[in-house]
């Protein structure tokens, strides 16, 4: 695929950045279609997406076990509310409890349905904090949860009070109290956080926003023990890292650690509605009762139709396995490109943080060369790219994908030594 100029004059694009608010910087490609691994613009030029949709769309675009799930809920009652139970409800929670391993905690598991990310993770820190009031005995309001710095965990108000992230944070203020932040994967800086006010620790397993940051090997089963010795609730916010992107059901699962909430989310909808949830120990989600957390649409028929087909597709093992075996050669194939324009990489299964050489290019510049070449992808900070595209990807279309990274840098290169010999 040659390198395509794009037409930034579009209508849809126009309308786009006249009428709408730009809380988003997105790259100039208008989607009207998608299939698989691939989507396709308004002039019909065809892109691979390794950005999937942060995780959204582990199992693709328009996956046809999800699409199908979700026409045949369409026919039949897509809205109750919670005031009234319906037919896929219970099923979904269970099913999602079973994937989460019920079997193997003492005293079972709930699961607590919500919408988006952010609100699951609002849900696990009301429920962290009425669980640290009336079982573990925290004197009321003085509560704290212990974070990592450069987490990313959504931007409510109480979320982007404890993110050291200037773009989510700034000028949102007043903060909301009751955290602290520690440096992520110290473990003795953790151990030195947590006292007898602290009612949970809120991590993720890998940092995705950071730029796709791996702890040292052990430190979550490190967290799992302080947290145990202290009573305190290990809370992993798997909503990216979580269903089968990092070649298990969930990041955590490589350390054999688990933890006392799950928060889960995007892939959960399998880019077809949101849903999200936090499952974990039936004591702590207990705490809860009738009109102290809620959601109109938390929990729908047609959020937990799609919900059980997203855990039916993870029940099979394919998917984990295939991030797994497509996760190395991802991986293998980028460590050749390191002192070739890219720094470093890091990463686990299907998903990867490129920091390019800043004196080459930002992350930002890399995406929109990547774009040119029929490749979608997103930076985060600085000159980081992510690379994360579905699980249904195959071994060509990620080399391809590779290659077309190669060629961006490559062009830049070139490109940047023609400007030195004309200056010359």
């Amino acid at each position: 695929m040659s390198v395509v100029e794009q037409d930034l004059t579009t209508p849809a694009l126009a309308d786009a950045e006249r009428w709408s608010a730009h809380n988003y910087h997105p790259l100039p490609v208008v989607i009207a279609d998608a299939d698989g691994a691939w989507v396709t613009d308004v002039d019909s030029r065809r892109y691979l997406d390794c950005l999937a949709g942060y995780s959204a769309l582990n199992f693709g675009h328009r996956h046809p076990a999800l699409v199908a799930a979700a026409r045949a809920q369409l026919d039949r009652v897509t809205l109750t509310s919670r005031a009234f139970l319906h037919d896929q409800f219970g099923p979904f929670c269970r099913e999602l409890a079973q994937l989460c391993g019920s079997a193997e905690v003492a005293g079972g598991t709930l699961v607590l349905p919500m919408n988006t990310g952010a609100e699951a993770v609002e849900t696990a820190i009301k429920v962290a904090r009425k669980w640290g009031y009336r079982v573990k005995g925290v004197p009321h309001d003085r509560a704290t949860i212990v974070v990592a710095a450069d987490n990313f965990h959504g931007r409510t108000t109480t979320i982007i009070s404890f993110s050291s992230d200037p773009d989510a944070r700034e000028d949102f203020g007043p903060y909301t109290p009751g955290f602290r932040s520690v440096r992520y994967g110290d473990l003795t800086a953790l151990a030195d956080a947590i006292d007898d006010t602290t009612v949970a620790v809120l991590l993720e397993p890998i940092q995705g926003e950071a730029g796709v940051l791996v702890p040292p090997d052990g430190y979550l089963r490190g967290v799992r023990a302080l947290c145990s010795a202290a009573n305190v609730l290990f809370v992993a916010d798997e909503i990216q890292t979580g269903l089968g992107r990092t070649g298990d059901t969930f990041a955590c699962d490589h350390e054999g650690v688990r933890p006392d909430l799950y928060v889960l989310g995007k892939a959960l909808g399998g880019g077809v509605v949101p849903v999200s949830a936090v499952v974990g120990r039936a004591d702590v989600l207990g705490v809860l009762r009738p009109g102290q957390h809620g959601s109109t649409f938390g929990g729908n028929p047609l959020a937990c139709a799609v919900g059980r087909a997203v855990v039916a597709l993870l029940e099979t093992g394919e998917y984990q396995r295939r991030a797994r075996e497509l996760g190395e050669r991802l991986h293998q194939r980028l460590a050749t490109l390191v002192g070739h324009g890219v720094t470093a990489v890091r990463g686990r299964g299907l998903w990867a943080g490129v920091d390019i050489d800043p004196a080459l290019m930002t992350g930002r510049l890399a995406c929109e060369r990547l774009m040119r070449l029929g490749v979608l992808a997103k930076e985060t900070h600085g000159s980081t790219i992510r690379l994360a595209p579905p699980l249904v990807v195959s071994a060509g279309e990620l080399d391809w994908a590779v290659d077309r990274l190669a060629e961006a840098l490559h062009e830049h290169q070139h490109l940047a030594d023609l400007a030195v010999v004309s200056q010359a």
